[in-house]
């Protein structure tokens, strides 16, 4: 049977169990009291960023996301998407997981002529392309806020220094500065006020943005509120300090551009060469990876494979070595 269609089974299986799911977990939900706990929740939960819209339907997302919450893997990818900042519910982000890794391993069918082997892998890349991007769209806007958190500081100082108190101030930044600094202190200024402690909910902003400087002034705060102290001249000295490290690590990302660069050339140039040579004579390079002789293992294993593993090894190798020498701690 063509592996393509025994994809297809499968995703036609998951959908119809998908089906099932929301059957089962169909019903109404409590309109207020389920409302406010998206909002206001006890422990260390995080809270929702806007409130829910009236549905005259079930949100299937909703109640997957129910029956998957007491999962070990569920928190961990809710968190990576609260980071990401992307508009997406756990349930909504194993579906486009699955489908990611359906769509790799049908071009691989098509592009390498039904290769089993690499049609799998092309599958377990898939399934990884998603998290790939949720790491790549966190780290972004982490550094995104970070460059911003010397001004946010900046504003935060002068708005004390004017008689604002510190919610006022955090509002005044959730105004006036663009996103992400904008959007995480409006979460916070929300969060207040519809009844979590201050301390909890700068607790949960670093959560979304794990930043050693968000830390450090939240850290400030807490310790303002209770032992007391000028905190406008605390958070000026923390300004400096960050903008003195900002301006440092610009440096470094300069100097170390070229060994960032060689780590990609070292990546790419390979896996490119490949793939010209494969469109330039596809019966010569597939010799590799076809099941024929010399063997490693008898009509099992052949040594084309073995390369293959030792190529994207060493690759993989040299990328982690150039990655640690310009990584460099400030």
């Amino acid at each position: 049977m063509s592996p393509l269609i025994v994809l297809g089974g499968i995703a036609a299986l998951l959908m119809v169990f998908g089906a099932g799911i929301a059957l089962v977990a169909g019903g109404n939900r409590a309109q207020v009291d389920e409302r406010l706990e998206q909002f206001v929740v006890s422990g260390v939960q995080e809270v929702e960023e806007t409130a829910p819209v009236a549905r005259s339907g079930p949100d299937v997302a909703e109640r997957v996301d129910k029956l998957l919450s007491g999962r070990s893997f569920f928190e961990p990818i809710k968190r990576q998407i609260s980071r990401a900042d992307v508009k997406l519910k756990v349930s909504e982000y194993l579906v486009l997981v699955f489908l990611s890794g359906i769509g790799v391993a049908a071009a691989a069918y098509m592009f390498f002529d039904g290769q089993l082997a690499l049609v799998v892998i092309g599958f377990f890349v898939g399934l990884r392309i998603p998290r790939w991007y949720l790491r790549y769209a966190a780290n972004r806007r982490i550094n995104a806020f970070n460059n911003q958190l010397g001004d946010v500081l900046n504003l935060w100082v002068n708005a004390l220094r004017s008689g604002y108190s510190v919610l006022q101030a955090m509002e005044t930044i959730a105004t006036e500065m663009p996103p992400p600094a904008s959007r995480e202190f409006e979460r916070v200024v929300q969060e207040v006020r519809l009844g979590l402690d201050m301390e909890q909910a700068l607790m949960n902003m670093h959560r979304r943005v794990p930043s050693d400087d968000l830390d450090l002034v939240i850290t400030a705060v807490n310790i303002q509120r209770e032992v007391g102290g000028n905190l406008a001249e605390v958070l000026d000295t923390i300004s400096f300090t960050i903008r003195e490290r900002v301006r440092i690590k610009g440096e470094i990302r300069t100097l170390t551009a070229q060994g960032r660069i060689s780590g990609w050339v070292v990546s790419l140039l390979p896996i490119g060469l490949g793939l010209i040579l494969y469109a330039i004579n596809p019966e010569y390079v597939s010799q590799i990876w076809v099941k024929d002789e010399p063997f490693i293992i008898p009509n099992v294993f052949p040594c084309g494979w073995l390369v293959l593993g030792i190529g994207l090894g060493m690759i993989g190798l040299g990328v982690v070595a150039i990655r640690k020498i310009v990584d460099i701690e400030v």
